[in-house]
């Protein structure tokens, strides 16, 4: 018998189904459109091999020693300066360097949410920020979304069916999951609904910069900046293996942030902080960004292509414009996480979409991602993945799959 007693959170302290599927992924021959991992062939190896010696030779000691929590003060500059050209109004006062933005979403838990508190959440939703949220006990507000995200009379509604809803959490930007992206007209609907609802909104943006044709609209940060917290990260158009992302935070609240992030680890390793600095001080950002996008860009045509060749009839997905996902929607009879094991043994991986959800799972879902792959194994593994959904079909829905 243990002697250890659990604190009641920890019940809700569960694994990554991601983390398992990625384990499934990684057995040999398997063609992973699973991980939500960047392209390792986009990584600037030899920018950041030269930070590193600049750093190195020029701030040592500096680099090698403890920091401040609030982070490395020309990275904050530079954070602050790049929102600000995309029409927010920033200070770099109000910058957090985080271990990654999965940070931030545990900091916006621990100072936001309280036993019981209401977390009004897409559907669906980035399953990390769920498991983020999950230990500090909230419950979820499921917010009704079409093809354009949220409808702002679902969050209007708020007062109503969740009181006391602490924050909107929203990826207005080539979401996680659905790839989807919010309009202009819809984000000014939402946070127009969200202020007279009196709920503020958590925007996560870790994929903003990953267009194909057109920029997204503005942020809800620069629509509503004292009503925002925005996480941001330099995972996706550098390295996730620095692990550095920030946020963004209204004074009111970034004091108790900050104390969360001192609690948690005290502060961002600095070396890592300096070398991302000393890679984008210059505008490396510029010119290297616009390769990722047109690699991506290749990519997402491929699956769209090989989606149109080989998925059954009565499919749909929505062709991301921009950031790594495809959401693709079964035929009816479909369930994808049982589908999963038999796909991988036939050699290809996909994420099943219910877990995606907080409630009312679609099980016909399932994630793809195309960034990982080249485009002729994008196209090798999509029709493998067809071909096991064929001999899985559903009695009712066979003859169509095999016309």
């Amino acid at each position: 018998m243990s002697v250890w007693t659990l604190a009641r959170r920890a019940s809700r302290m569960n694994p990554s189904i991601l983390r398992e599927i990625m384990k499934l992924a990684e057995r040999p021959g398997v063609k992973s459109m699973a991980g939500g991992l960047p392209s390792p062939e986009t990584f600037p190896v030899e920018a950041i091999r030269q930070a590193c010696n600049t750093v190195l030779s020029q701030h040592p000691k500096e680099a090698l020693q403890y920091a401040s929590s609030e982070g490395f003060g020309p990275l904050r500059e530079w954070v602050a300066a790049s929102l600000a050209a995309g029409g927010a109004r920033v200070s770099p006062d109000q910058v957090i360097i985080t271990t990654g933005s999965q940070q931030g979403l545990d900091l916006v838990g621990k100072a936001l949410i309280d036993p019981g508190a209401p977390v009004g959440v897409e559907a669906p939703t980035y399953l990390g920020a769920l498991q983020a949220f999950m230990p500090y006990e909230p419950t979820f507000a499921n917010l009704v979304c079409d093809a354009d995200g949220p409808l702002p009379e679902s969050i209007a509604s708020l007062p109503q069916r969740a009181p006391g809803t602490r924050y909107l959490y929203l990826l207005p930007n080539f979401q996680n999951p659905t790839g989807g992206q919010i309009g202009h007209v819809r984000r000014d609907a939402i946070v127009a609904a969200a202020q007279r609802a009196g709920v503020p909104v958590v925007e996560d943006n870790p994929y903003g910069d990953l267009w194909f044709d057109h920029a997204p609209p503005a942020s809800m940060l620069s629509r509503w900046p004292e009503g925002t917290v925005y996480l941001g990260s330099f995972s996706k158009v550098l390295t996730p293996g620095f692990r550095l992302g920030f946020l963004v935070a209204p004074r009111d609240v970034y004091t108790k942030l900050l104390c969360a992030k001192q609690s948690a680890d005290l502060h961002t390793p600095g070396f890592n902080q300096r070398v991302v600095y000393e890679v984008v001080r210059n505008g490396f950002l510029d010119a290297h960004v616009p390769t990722i996008r047109a690699r991506y860009r290749e990519q997402r045509d491929a699956m769209a292509a090989a989606l149109r060749a080989h998925m059954p009839e009565g499919t749909t997905w929505q062709e991301p414009r921009g950031g790594m996902f495809f959401w693709v929607r079964l035929p009816e009879g479909f369930d994808t996480l049982p589908l999963l094991e038999t796909a991988v043994e036939a050699g290809v991986a996909f994420v099943p979409g219910a877990p995606f959800y907080v409630a009312d799972p679609d099980v016909r879902t399932m994630r793809l991602s195309f960034v990982t792959l080249s485009s002729a194994e994008i196209a090798d593994a999509v029709a493998v993945l067809g071909r096991v959904l064929a001999e899985a079909a559903p009695t009712r829905s066979l003859a169509e799959a095999r016309r």
